[in-house]
């Protein structure tokens, strides 16, 4: 197992998710501005925000690593020097690039910052690895495609200064490496440029020719008809796996997904990293890989980490959400705990607590009051104050969980 420290990287859409990344346990992040970002859908970062957040990520000794992994054409390099020179301006750590031609401005106007190369290059070998090492790269983000046995033959033919970058968690693309076309053919939004639609969702049927409007059903197996829906990826129970091989960064997938998403996960893998590192041999904890079941996701599969390709969801297109988010705690004291509500919730309920870096904990909510201190049977309010009597403490950002009903 390598001995080079291991970094956890996590995704964030806007300040919310840095900050609970931060907190939950990720040693970096990814963030992208308001151009030139592979996620149009998330807010991002214009240049006071990426200010702020390189500024809060320095300041508790974490890595902001800035997405410009777009394609752009002709017209949008006039805008390319200005962006990369507020990047450095900024102080963000590395830049993530895809495109030859914005590695090469990124050395001219952005030359203190690290350059990584994206998995939208679709490195799949030391020779490329190399390639992108001799042109200045710092770090090459590998293609989804590979398999553990051809990481670890990648990272023996590279440089041990170039840093291995893997996703272990997320969603899976159908096409190779994100470089899909069919959002560009179907909905007019360019996936290349952070618009996908994600048509590999969709549900579809054929249709003869001659018989216009007579649907007939996509079956595989009768399992459904969701042909190109892949299966999220999970990595949790494969850390020794992935480190062994040679992997440096380990990439949870997710800009545009929730602050709450991005704390579960972080908390997670850190968990499970530091499980690996302390006992590779032991399996990661039950309650570890659990808590991936608790966030909103596909079906999970290990990708092509083992050979064999990631698997499609055949019944449907949606995510499985068990758990819904019902508070976060403000504050604690004296056997009080102040709640703000995210989720109604209920006088009796039980919460499934989550704190940075420790195991979940059940908390009855038996005793709820409002603002006034009235007791209350509901907290049916978005972001109500609500005061809990607990003897049992809470953190500050502790995330307050229940199990749907049904």
């Amino acid at each position: 197992m390598t001995s080079v420290p291991i970094e956890l990287l996590s995704p964030a859409g806007d300040m919310e998710c840095l900050q609970a990344a931060v907190r939950f346990g990720a040693d970096a992040v990814y963030l992208a501005g308001r151009e030139f970002g592979m996620r149009t859908a998330p807010s991002n970062f214009g240049p006071e925000e990426l200010n702020a957040a390189v500024a809060f990520a320095h300041a508790r000794g974490k890595r902001v690593y800035l997405t410009c992994n777009t394609i752009p054409r002709n017209g949008e390099f006039r805008r390319l020097p200005a962006f990369l020179e507020q990047a450095q301006a900024a102080e963000a750590d590395a830049l993530i690039v895809a495109d030859l031609g914005v590695m090469e401005a990124a050395k001219k106007y952005a030359p203190k910052l690290g350059l990584h190369v994206s998995t939208q290059a679709g490195i799949a070998s030391y020779a490329t690895a190399n390639a992108f090492y001799n042109l200045g790269a710092s770090r090459v983000v590998l293609a989804r495609e590979l398999s553990l046995e051809e990481i670890a033959e990648l990272r023996a033919k590279t440089p041990a200064k170039l840093e291995i970058e893997a996703f272990v968690h997320g969603s899976m693309c159908v096409s190779f490496s994100g470089r899909c076309l069919l959002s560009n053919y179907m909905a007019h939004r360019d996936a290349n440029r952070g618009d996908c639609a994600q048509p590999c969702r969709w549900k579809y049927a054929l249709m003869e020719e001659k018989r216009p409007g007579q649907y007939l059903p996509v079956e595989e197996e009768k399992s459904g008809t969701f042909i190109l829906n892949s299966k999220d990826m999970c990595m949790i129970e494969h850390i020794p796996e992935l480190l062994r091989a040679g992997v440096t960064s380990l990439k949870i997938e997710g800009r545009a997904k929730s602050a709450y998403y991005v704390a579960v996960t972080a908390n997670a893998y850190r968990c499970a990293i530091g499980e690996a590192q302390e006992s590779p041999e032991k399996s990661v904890s039950p309650w570890i890989a659990d808590e991936l079941n608790k966030i909103s996701h596909r079906e999970y599969g290990t990708g092509f980490y083992f050979g064999d390709g990631p698997g499609q969801v055949y019944e449907n297109g949606g995510y499985v959400r068990d758990y819904e988010v019902i508070a976060v705690c403000e504050d604690y004291k004296d056997g009080v705990a102040v709640l703000s509500q995210r989720n109604r919730f209920f006088q009796g309920d039980t919460a499934d607590v989550l704190e940075a870096g420790e195991k979940p904990f059940l908390l009855p909510l038996d005793e709820i009051y409002d603002e006034e201190w009235n007791p209350i049977e509901a907290a049916p309010h978005a972001t109500m104050t609500v005061f809990l009597k607990t003897d049992r403490p809470l953190a500050k950002g502790a995330i307050l969980r229940k199990k749907r009903a049904g």
